[in-house]
C-alpha cells in the first residue's frame, strides 16, 4: 500500500479544530462500521499481492491501518458481543455461540444503546450481532433479511428435496457462483437497503453498521468474482499440525462438513481444496465491490467529510492450514484481524498511515466514544484516536483472547506482535493443564511448533506468562461466575 505521509503543524491545528467542532456540536461526527465476518488479513492492503480488494485498498489509503488487530474470541457470537459492548468475553461472561446478549445481560451498556440515547440515528444492516434481534431495541433503524444463501436453482431445488426428505441439515454446496448480479445474493441487497438509508438519514447524525457476511460459508458469490481468480494459482497448504501442539488447542471443523459435497471424515483433497479457497477469495473481492458501493454513496451524498469509516473483522478463519477450516482456536490464523480506520474529512493530519500497534477490536466502542466527543463511560477498550495522529506512539504492549473447550477448561492466549504464549487452564481452579509458545512470524503467521517448556526460549516464556497474569491473574474467580 502506497504510504503518503504529510503531517504538518497547520494539519495538526485544523485537526484539534475539526475536533472541537465536533465536541461543541457545530457538525457532529457520523459513524459507518462494516463489520464482516471469517476475514483474516487477506487483503491487497495487507501485502497480500493475489486477492482482488481495490475498495477496500482505497480505504486504507485514506486512513490508518492496524497491523496488529486482535479479535477477544475466535467465534462469531461472543466475539460480536464485545466489540458492541466495549467488554472482553470474560467480563461479559458469554463464550458460545448460542447465548444472544439479552438473555443474561439484560442492562449491560451497548454501542447502539448509547449512542441512541446521545440523540443518534442507529442503524443495524445485515449481519451486526450474532443474533439478529439481539438488542433490538438500540436500533432506530434495522435491516437483516436472511433469504437462502443459494441463487443458482439447482441448488434450490437440492435444498428443497432435503426439507422433503426429513434432514435434519438442509445446507447446500459449500460453494457457488451462479450468474447473478451482486443483489442475489444477501450481502448485496444488505448493501441497497444500506444505500437507501443513506440516503434518508443524510440530514441526520447517525451509526451506522453494516454487517456484510462474506467471506463466511458458504463461498458463493456472483460468477464474475470468481473470473478474476484462477483456481490453479491458488497453493494447497501445509496440513501439519505444530509440532508438541496441545491436544486441543485444534478443533473440530464440522460446521464446513455440514455442507452439501464435503467428505463426513478425512482431510479435504488438493482439488477441492482448491475450489474452496477460490470461493473464499470470490468471496472477499464480492464483498470489497460493497464497501466501494456504499463509499461512493457517502462521496455523492457529501457525507465523507464528516463521517468516520471502520472496516473491521469479527476474527480470523483457516482455508485449509493444519488442514482444518474453520476459526474456533487461539492461534494467530483465528485472532489476528484487518482493521481500518478512515476519518477522511478536512483537516486529519495524515492519510494511508500503517500502525504497528497492538490494538484490540474490544476498543472500537471508545474510539467512536472519542471521535464523537461524547462521556466515556467504563469499558475495557481503550480509545485508538491518539493512534490516527501518530501511528508510532507507545502503545499497548500485548493483545488477549481466548477460547474454551468445553466447560472445564479455558485457553487464555496473549500475544506481544512477536510471539504468542497460551495457557490452557482449570475454568475454575485457574490450574494450568497446558502451555503453548509460538512465533508470530513464521510464513504466513502458521504456527509449526510448540516451543514451551524448551531451554532456548525460557525467558521468553517467563515474560509472556507475565503479560499473561495481567489479564488473567490466578487469584481470578471462575470464568463462569
Amino acid at each position: 500500500m502506497k504510504i503518503i505521509r504529510k503531517k504538518t503543524f497547520i494539519g495538526y491545528l485544523l485537526f484539534v479544530w475539526f475536533g472541537l467542532n465536533n465536541l461543541m456540536g457545530q457538525e457532529k461526527q457520523n459513524v459507518v462500521v462494516f463489520l464482516v465476518d471469517d476475514l483474516r488479513t487477506e487483503l491487497g492492503c495487507y501485502g497480500n499481492e493475489m486477492v482482488k480488494s481495490p475498495n477496500i485498498d482505497k480505504l486504507a489509503s485514506e486512513g490508518t491501518l492496524f497491523n496488529g488487530a486482535y479479535s477477544q474470541q475466535g467465534i462469531c457470537a461472543p466475539s460480536r458481543i464485545s466489540i458492541l459492548t466495549g467488554l472482553r468475553p470474560e467480563t461479559v461472561g458469554i463464550y458460545d455461540l448460542f447465548t444472544p446478549l439479552r438473555s443474561v445481560q439484560k442492562d449491560m451498556l451497548t454501542l447502539p444503546q448509547y449512542f441512541k440515547e446521545n440523540g443518534y440515528k442507529t442503524v443495524s444492516v445485515g449481519k451486526v450481532y450474532h443474533h439478529g434481534r439481539d438488542d433490538m431495541e438500540s436500533w432506530t433503524n434495522f435491516f437483516q433479511k436472511e433469504p437462502n444463501s443459494w441463487a443458482a436453482q439447482k441448488n434450490l431445488d437440492l435444498i428443497e428435496q432435503f426439507k422433503k426428505e426429513g434432514r435434519k441439515n438442509t445446507r447446500g454446496p459449500a460453494f457457488e457462483k451462479a450468474e447473478v448480479m451482486d443483489e442475489g445474493y444477501k450481502d448485496g441487497r444488505a448493501t441497497q437497503h444500506a444505500l437507501e438509508t443513506l440516503k434518508e438519514l443524510k440530514n441526520d447524525n447517525f451509526v451506522m453498521f453494516i454487517g456484510l457476511t462474506k467471506p463466511h460459508l458458504p463461498f458463493n458469490a456472483p460468477k464474475k468474482y470468481w473470473d478474476l481468480y484462477d483456481k490453479e494459482m491458488f497453493k494447497v497448504p501445509s496440513r501439519k499440525k505444530p509440532k508438541n501442539m496441545y491436544a486441543n488447542a485444534l478443533t473440530n471443523w464440522n460446521e464446513l462438513r455440514a455442507y452439501y459435497g464435503i467428505p463426513k471424515e478425512g482431510l479435504l483433497d488438493d482439488e477441492l481444496t482448491r475450489d474452496l479457497i477460490h470461493g473464499y477469495y470470490a468471496s472477499i473481492s464480492y464483498m470489497d465491490a460493497q464497501v466501494g458501493k456504499i463509499m461512493s454513496m457517502l462521496d455523492s451524498l457529501d457525507l465523507r467529510k464528516n463521517t468516520l469509516v471502520v472496516f473491521m473483522s469479527d476474527h480470523g478463519y483457516k482455508i485449509g492450514e493444519y488442514g482444518a477450516w474453520c476459526k474456533h482456536t487461539n492461534f494467530e490464523l483465528d485472532v489476528r484481524v484487518p482493521l481500518i480506520i478512515s476519518n477522511n474529512f478536512s483537516g486529519s493530519p495524515e492519510y494511508g498511515q500503517i500502525s504497528e500497534a497492538l490494538v484490540e477490536n474490544v476498543d472500537l466502542f471508545p474510539t467512536l466514544i472519542e471521535a464523537c466527543g461524547l462521556k466515556m463511560p467504563k469499558l475495557d477498550g481503550k480509545s485508538l484516536l491518539p493512534l490516527l495522529n501518530n501511528p508510532k506512539m507507545e502503545w499497548k504492549h500485548a493483545a488477549y483472547s481466548l477460547y474454551p473447550r468445553g466447560r472445564k477448561t479455558m485457553g487464555c492466549t496473549v500475544t506481544d506482535g512477536e510471539w504468542r504464549y497460551t495457557e490452557w487452564r482449570d475454568s475454575d481452579t485457574q490450574e494450568t493443564k497446558a502451555v503453548e509458545l509460538y512465533w508470530n512470524k513464521e510464513a504466513n503467521r502458521v504456527a509449526t511448533e510448540n516451543f514451551a517448556g524448551q531451554d532456548k526460549y525460557i525467558q521468553i516464556e517467563e515474560r509472556m506468562k507475565q503479560l499473561l497474569e495481567i489479564r488473567f491473574p490466578r487469584n481470578r474467580n471462575s470464568f463462569y461466575n
